[in-house]
């Protein structure tokens, strides 16, 4: 059994100074304006050192707000049993409310619709992990469901960040929801 090579922790750390660099960045300034010169400055590190982990600021971002998409993807599967059809898991309200602090980066990423390579991110993972729900339940729908659940889910986000759907964090977390729960019933 070939099993990947554990992950250099020096890698790893850099990784992490120069994500926290962005986000650092990116609280002082939109994404458009940071420059690489002043990022590894921050991040202590090299500009060399910096290309040999990410092709760009682009890459670097998304790689940095990964974890939105963890936490979006475990927000929406944070509930066991039955879902309540109108309130939304407490989970997915703090995964709305948790994206203020660097709304700007995460629209710079996120297109209005879902699109973006944030978006593109988000839609993949979601969809994995919505086809592997499905599937396991035996759903013969499982391909379709998880693509609506994806894009839906991706689309209102984006939207919301870029505000194009006047809710607040409590009211966006239990629309969304309600859509969600109306695709897994539909079918």
């Amino acid at each position: 059994m070939n099993r990947p090579a554990p992950e250099d922790p020096r890698a790893a750390r850099t990784r992490a100074r120069l994500r926290e660099a962005l986000l650092a960045e990116c609280a002082e300034r939109p994404l458009e304006e940071v420059g690489v010169a002043a990022l590894v400055r921050r991040a202590g590190v090299g500009r060399a050192t910096f290309y040999v982990h990410y092709d760009g600021l682009e890459a670097l971002a998304v790689d940095a707000c990964a974890d939105v998409v963890r936490d979006a993807v475990e927000a929406l599967h944070a509930w066991r049993g039955r879902p309540d059809p109108v309130h939304a898991p407490p989970a997915l309200a703090e995964f709305f409310a948790s994206l203020t602090p660097h709304a700007a980066l995460y629209r710079s990423l996120l297109a209005p619709g879902g699109g973006g390579p944030l978006g593109r991110v988000l839609h993949r993972d979601l969809r994995a992990y919505s086809l592997r729900e499905r599937a396991l339940a035996g759903a013969a729908d499982a391909p379709l469901v998880a693509s609506a659940v994806a894009a839906t889910f991706a689309g209102v986000l984006a939207d919301w960040l870029h505000g194009l759907l006047d809710a607040s964090t409590a009211d966006i977390s239990d629309q969304v929801w309600q859509l969600l729960v109306a695709l897994h019933a539909s079918r």
